[in-house]
């Protein structure tokens, strides 16, 4: 017997919020009962949970009331706005947003990192960037053998990161193309189908874009380590949904690239995946829809003797965003860090 929990998912219409739905089914979150909320324009759908279609409602104050757990996935706007209004009526916010992650009381978690920083929240926890979300899972377990001294990290960007109009709107790109004709882009700045770009998030004065000082900033909090130099190139790429990363790291001595196969065969949310003579090594679409983040093509750096390389793909909704939140809200309830306000039980 086990506490089960009123649950909340704000932002259930998009691809990430169908995601938490699908995720709270088939990994058995013990639920008592599951609010569905979105924007006046989203509400009045109703989505699949357990044989049963539940109504998407308009998100208001009085939704919060008798909530556990909220696990929000609607943009940083809309969780400035709400998740303090959960948490004062006393629910725990596993935000997905950009809103609350460089916030020095907020924590900023990956299950598989940094797990103890869940105990320290306030009410709030923030779920990292997908890239980093990616990287922090593959890099970790090396770190904790050989401190990682400087992080050079390339992305290759899947439509999924900019949500599910975004995946619509590169199939449809791909349609005109294929037929002759000139392809429009609302979503993005530019046609992304047959095309790649630096991602467009804003610029700093550096020239570095907002996407790429997430990779920086996060991976130093979740290391709990300011002095890791890291620097990062995000882009683009025409791929639905799984973001790919091909990862330099440099240590203070060599890492030999047999001791990290070893070290990420038993490494939590890893998969090791290398075929040298076939020249096979992780894809997006064999990452797309799996949990963990798939690693391969580990290297010695030829340029560099403490240097090494790796390439990894993962499912930028699932691990990415949906999965990493799930996994907080079940480290919560094993950590009996998520009291339920009135305490029901499901055998």
């Amino acid at each position: 017997m086990s506490n089960s929990y009123r649950v909340a998912i704000l932002g259930a219409t998009g691809a990430v919020g169908r995601e938490l739905l699908e995720l709270l089914e088939s990994r058995n979150f013990p639920v008592s009962d599951l609010k569905l909320l979105a924007s006046e324009r989203s509400a009045g759908q109703r989505l699949p949970f357990k044989g049963e279609k539940l109504l998407v409602e308009p998100v208001s104050d009085a939704m919060f009331e008798n909530v556990d757990l909220v696990l929000a996935s609607a943009g940083g706007s809309t969780s400035k706005t709400w998740a303090p209004v959960a948490v004062e009526k006393g629910a725990v916010v596993i935000d997905n947003s950009s809103a609350f992650r460089m916030n020095p009381d907020v924590p900023l978690v990956v299950p598989e990192v940094n797990p103890q920083a869940a105990a320290n929240h306030k009410g709030i926890i923030a779920n990292p960037n997908c890239t980093t979300i990616l990287m922090t899972v593959a890099v970790w377990p090396l770190h904790q053998v050989k401190p990682v001294k400087r992080i050079v990290a390339a992305t290759y960007q899947s439509a999924s990161g900019a949500g599910a109009q975004a995946m619509a709107e590169v199939k449809t790109q791909a349609s005109a193309i294929l037929e002759g004709k000139e392809p429009t882009a609302e979503v993005f700045p530019y046609p992304l189908a047959f095309n790649l770009f630096p991602h467009n998030s804003p610029l700093n004065d550096w020239g570095y874009c907002e996407e790429e000082m997430k990779m920086v900033n996060e991976t130093r909090k979740i290391f709990d380590n300011q002095q890791i130099r890291i620097t990062a190139t995000c882009v683009r790429v025409p791929v639905l949904r799984a973001h790919s990363e091909a990862i330099n790291l440099e240590f203070e001595t060599p890492f030999s690239p047999n001791e990290a196969r070893e070290i990420l065969q038993k490494s939590p949310g890893v998969k090791l995946l290398e075929d040298w003579r076939k020249n096979y090594f992780p894809m997006p679409l064999e990452a797309t829809g799996k949990d963990e983040v798939l690693v391969g093509r580990i290297r010695q750096d030829i340029s560099h003797p403490c240097g090494l390389e790796l390439w990894l793909c993962g499912d930028q909704i699932r691990k990415g965003a949906a999965l990493n939140a799930v996994q907080i809200a079940e480290l919560l309830v094993e950590e009996n860090l998520l009291k339920p306000k009135a305490a029901t039980y499901v055998s």
